[in-house]
């Protein structure tokens, strides 16, 4: 999709600028025109033509979508709901994709095609307007989908705010390291190369990592920066993504975390889509490509091809080896009683809650731990610093 700024004039005459996503100019100016539009000219946007949409921020995408339901429950027509949400978006972006909704969507697109033609919207939420579309219950399906990134997002906030504290810590050492080394250490070589005194080897080598801190620190600092871009970008490859993924998943105590926070995520996602009418299969789809992990968007894609042959999603699931045990049991008899949707909702809540709890079990540890590194490191450069003066004074004494 290619971002283009159209002139255009309504029916009152009244002409405007606006920028809109679509494939070809041509394709622009032809639905404007059979909108009854009169189309002045169109023009690719300046340094943006073929680049990928902006995300739009979640907290901003949900308050939109409450209020698009609001409307639409007080009877306003679809259409003339995303021409007012659009018109009060305070991002130029958002504003400019809403409007090309609208259009899409006076041009006769259903309004799941016209936000899957933004390319910048959840693959759940477009699915999830399918279904609404397909159902002819739009209203129950918005809620469902608010409540479901409600639920994720006061989620993700909490896993944030649990390790925001250790990050800090960690920042702290390593700024009081940094400190040390290229600001304190040099001002004690100085006073040690006046002396001229024999010097241990811990203070040695203490001396010598300032010196070459100082020289060559600026010099490490942008290797380290290259290299943290240059491995951003290979993260963002197949391979990176799934080599990361597969590293995330084999740590010792994080690993099991990460783990159940995806399962948790996808039980919830699908859970969202078949209450909301979606088939097991399509469901099943959508709800791999919504969670972050590789391999257990693998793993749900190899279970498709066996639900498609008539297994059950418990047995599919299982067959993968990649589910917790405990989802699959839990996933089984949701399908035994035909509540596979209400299971799948209980097994994202156990789940998320479980996460917490280790979460904040293994901060707890990791915490104190930072602090005992930060206290051994320090106390290490600053008896490394002062050995050879106490050595000197206790010579003195002797003497």
């Amino acid at each position: 999709m290619t971002e283009f700024v159209i002139r255009l004039a309504d029916e009152r005459g009244r002409v405007q600028e606006q920028t809109h996503a679509a494939a070809t100019a041509e394709e622009l100016r032809t639905r404007f025109t059979q909108a009854g539009y009169y189309v002045y000219s169109v023009k690719a946007r300046g340094g943006f033509a073929g680049g990928r949409k902006k995300k739009v921020k979640l907290e901003t995408f949900l308050v939109f979508n409450q209020q698009f339901l609001t409307l639409i429950k007080a009877g306003l027509p679809i259409l003339g709901s995303l021409e007012l949400l659009g018109k009060r978006q305070k991002s130029p972006d958002f504003r400019a994709q809403l409007e090309d909704v609208a259009a899409r969507v006076k041009t006769g697109e259903s309004i799941s095609e016209a936000f899957e033609a933004q390319g910048g919207f959840p693959v759940v939420y477009t699915t999830t307007l399918l279904a609404g579309e397909r159902s002819g219950n739009l209203e129950e399906v918005l809620q469902r989908f608010l409540d479901f990134q409600r639920v994720s997002l006061t989620f993700r906030k909490k896993l944030v705010a649990s390790l925001i504290y250790p990050a800090l810590l960690i920042v702290m050492v390593l700024g009081l390291f940094i400190f040390l080394i290229t600001f304190v250490v040099p001002r004690f070589a100085q006073l040690y190369d006046q002396l001229g005194t024999k010097l241990p080897a811990l203070t040695t080598f203490l001396l010598d990592l300032g010196k070459t801190a100082q020289n060559y620190g600026l010099y490490v600092g942008a290797v380290l920066v290259v290299a943290g871009f240059l491995l951003f970008r290979w993260m963002k490859t197949e391979a990176g993504a799934i080599t990361v993924d597969r590293i995330r998943i084999a740590l010792p105590v994080f690993g099991n975390v990460w783990l159940k926070y995806q399962v948790g995520l996808f039980s919830r996602t699908l859970s969202t889509l078949l209450t909301g009418g979606l088939p097991l299969v399509p469901s099943l789809e959508t709800a791999a490509k919504s969670i972050d992990s590789r391999q257990i968007g693998k793993a749900v894609y190899r279970s498709v091809e066996t639900v498609r042959e008539g297994k059950k999603l418990s047995d599919s699931l299982q067959a993968t080896k990649v589910f917790p045990e405990l989802a699959i049991e839990m996933i089984e008899v949701g399908e035994s009683t035909g509540a596979l949707p209400q299971m799948l909702n209980s097994v994202a809540e156990f789940f998320e809650e479980d996460v917490q709890t280790n979460l904040t079990a293994a901060m707890s540890l990791i915490e104190p731990l930072i602090l005992i590194v930060m206290g051994i490191v320090v106390v290490t450069i600053l008896i490394a610093l002062y050995l050879p003066i106490f050595s000197l004074s206790a010579g003195g004494v002797t003497q």
